[in-house]
């Protein structure tokens, strides 16, 4: 993939700089997306209208071979052992990068906000220009994402719909003992249910650092991992956000279920969800604000005499969050669905996930994952919504 850098060079140009820089491993997102290269430790990536690599021996070999890059050099090129051994650590470490960007004639760089502080103090005593990028110009960049990028997201929210027919097959299941899910002659906990969506996305080569399974007044915490038994009656959030081990990218969704009889207010809670939830749909398009779509949520649930954080800034009930969120190669990412005004663009990639919380009756959230055309939303989720199993 070659991502459209032209932003970037425009940046710098009305900046009158010479290049970004980026010091991080391969598991920061604009790291990778410059690069094209992943590694467990610290590496430089340096943009002048192209990539170039700084890198240990360690990494030399394979960065040669797999990074998107014009140039990929050693630290030993630049005289590292020799400028530690005059020098000490990390100072040493400041001249060599010194060399490195002026034999790329990069004598002003801008950097993200948390490039590290002592590196960036490191430059500017030696004479480098570096300035904090305050406007996230590769965030924003990486918000409009090319075919294959959304090829790739949308592999990864097939592995998701994978590992949410695994717990709804679980949930599915289970019978009903003394108002508890049993499964195999075991209670049905949330870390059971956890587990085997784990276990099915690995088989779909992806992966997860947590996921969601709550219940009752677990679930009236948006971000609650939830944990325990889970009850019959009871409205179950299953919020999964997997990333392909292969390509880096994320996908997201969330289901809600209810094994037995909901209560009359979970019944009403998720008809309402969905109708929010198709309001904020019908507004998407290109040129429309995040704010816009999630306006359109807001209206339903207070048309419906239900709490938002748009009515009442306190409010601890009702809908408590945003609408949505990015969706890339960082779970959360540009652009945002919220109150601000940020517009949506062709290719911006966001969830669109509407819920209602109070700890006295329980939580519901619906989660799906778009693309943003110039005349509407392409799906990305193909799974039934349906709260009773």
């Amino acid at each position: 993939m070659e991502p459209d850098l032209s932003k970037l060079d425009d940046y710098l140009d009305d900046e009158n700089l010479d290049g970004y820089l980026i010091k991080a491993d391969g598991e920061d997102s604009n790291q990778r997306y410059l690069s094209g290269f992943t590694a467990p430790d610290p590496f430089v990536t340096l943009y002048t209208g192209e990539s170039h690599l700084l890198v240990s021996a360690l990494e030399y070999g394979r960065a040669k071979r797999n990074a998107r890059a014009a140039s990929v050099e050693r630290h030993s090129e630049y005289d590292n052992r020799a400028n530690i051994d005059e020098y000490g650590i990390p100072e040493g470490f400041y001249h060599t990068l010194e060399s490195f960007l002026d034999a790329h004639d990069a004598s002003s760089v801008v950097a993200p906000a948390d490039f590290p502080l002592g590196d960036a103090d490191g430059l500017r005593d030696l004479g480098v220009e570096i300035q904090a990028d305050t406007d996230d110009v590769i965030e924003s960049i990486r918000a409009t994402k090319t075919d294959e990028e959304v090829e790739n997201i949308r592999e990864a929210q097939k592995a998701n719909e994978a590992a949410m027919a695994r717990a709804e097959e679980l949930l599915d299941a289970a019978g009903i003992e003394d108002g508890t899910l049993v499964y195999e002659g075991e209670p049905l906990t949330s870390e059971r249910v956890k587990q085997e969506i784990e276990i099915e996305l690995l088989r779909h080569g992806c992966a997860l650092d947590e996921t969601i399974v709550a219940c009752g007044a677990d679930a009236a915490d948006p971000h609650d991992r939830g944990s325990g038994p889970l009850e019959a009656g009871e409205a179950i959030i299953v919020d999964i956000f997997p990333r392909s081990k292969e390509t880096g990218y994320y996908a997201d969704m969330t289901r809600t279920f209810c094994v037995g009889e909901p209560s009359e207010t979970i019944d009403e809670w998720y008809d309402l969800t969905l109708e929010a939830q198709e309001a904020a749909l019908d507004a998407i398009e290109a040129g429309v604000t995040g704010s816009d779509v999630h306006g359109a949520v807001c209206d339903v649930y207070e048309d419906a005499g239900l709490p938002t954080l748009r009515a009442d800034e306190t409010a601890e009930t009702g809908f408590i969050h945003t609408t949505g969120h990015g969706v890339g190669l960082d779970i959360h990412e540009f652009p945002r669905v919220s109150e601000q005004d940020n517009e949506l663009e062709a290719g911006h990639i966001i969830t669109i996930e509407p819920g209602l919380y109070d700890p006295e009756v329980g939580g519901v959230r619906i989660e799906d994952l778009v693309v943003v055309t110039e005349d509407g939303y392409e799906n990305l989720t193909d799974y039934e919504k349906s709260l009773r199993l």
